[in-house]
């Protein structure tokens, strides 16, 4: 089995423990405003691997990734939820550590579907998941991607009936996704789940407008400006209030 990969970065640190071999798939059905890897949307596009020539790679430059492993992102790794499983249960039988860094949209809403069952492989060979929450309302979510965001709450769900780790990502985004109630709404309906084991906001940039640019596809967020670490941290203090209030019920 090939799967479509759009590229390869050999020494990531800012997906997952350590340093990390990052997978980037090809293809997404998210449509993100702040998105910045929008060559990364087309579906069958890239380089053809497999799973044996990505962890090839790995093996090469072994030593550095000692206490690293390998992260799926994208695009949506779970659009091509069959090479993906191959790909981490190959890893797991080289004793690599898996993360899976994903929107969760792909997640089917009837838990015994045979794409549910799929997902259980999966997640059988998954040590971390790295979980885009962009919006907790589902209207400014559908207003932000395209899609609503029950999939990515019924995965949050399914994660911690099966004890999976999660870290959370929010994208800070001035006026878009840094309201103060929405950030402890969001606080508020993570701190359910005791799967939730970090948190990171990351603020909004606008380094992929090149990519649109040489794409020809209009930059939807124009001239917003970028948010500040200082503005990320105060939103991530937010988040953690809402989660202490409800872990508290």
């Amino acid at each position: 089995m090939t799967g479509y990969i759009h590229s390869l970065e050999t020494f990531g640190s800012m997906d997952g423990p350590g340093i990390r071999l990052v997978i980037f798939f090809q293809g997404c059905p998210l449509r993100c405003l702040y998105c910045h890897n929008p060559d990364t949307w087309a579906v069958k596009k890239g380089t053809r691997m497999s799973a044996e020539e990505i962890l090839d790679i790995y093996e090469k430059n072994m030593s550095f990734y000692k206490k690293g492993g390998i992260t799926a992102t994208g695009g949506e790794p779970m659009l091509q939820l069959d090479f993906l499983t191959e790909l981490f249960a190959a890893a797991k039988k080289r004793g690599i550590h898996t993360c899976l860094d994903t929107s969760g949209i792909t997640y089917p809403r009837e838990g015994s579907s045979s794409a549910s069952k799929k997902i259980d492989q999966l997640l059988a060979a998954t040590d971390l998941v790295l979980l885009d929450l962009k919006q907790i309302d589902d209207a400014s979510h559908q207003a932000l991607t395209g899609r609503s965001n029950q999939p990515v709450l019924h995965f949050l769900r399914h994660l911690d009936e099966k004890k999976i780790p999660v870290w959370i990502r929010h994208v800070l985004v001035p006026g878009i996704t840094d309201s103060p109630s929405q950030l402890c709404a969001l606080g508020y309906a993570i701190g359910e789940y005791s799967c939730v084991q970090a948190l990171d906001v990351l603020p909004y940039h606008s380094m992929g407008k090149a990519k649109y640019e040489a794409l020809q596809i209009p930059y939807p967020l124009g001239d917003t400006r970028e948010a500040t670490k200082e503005e990320a941290e105060k939103a991530r203090i937010l988040i953690l209030a809402g989660m202490k209030k409800r872990r508290k019920l």
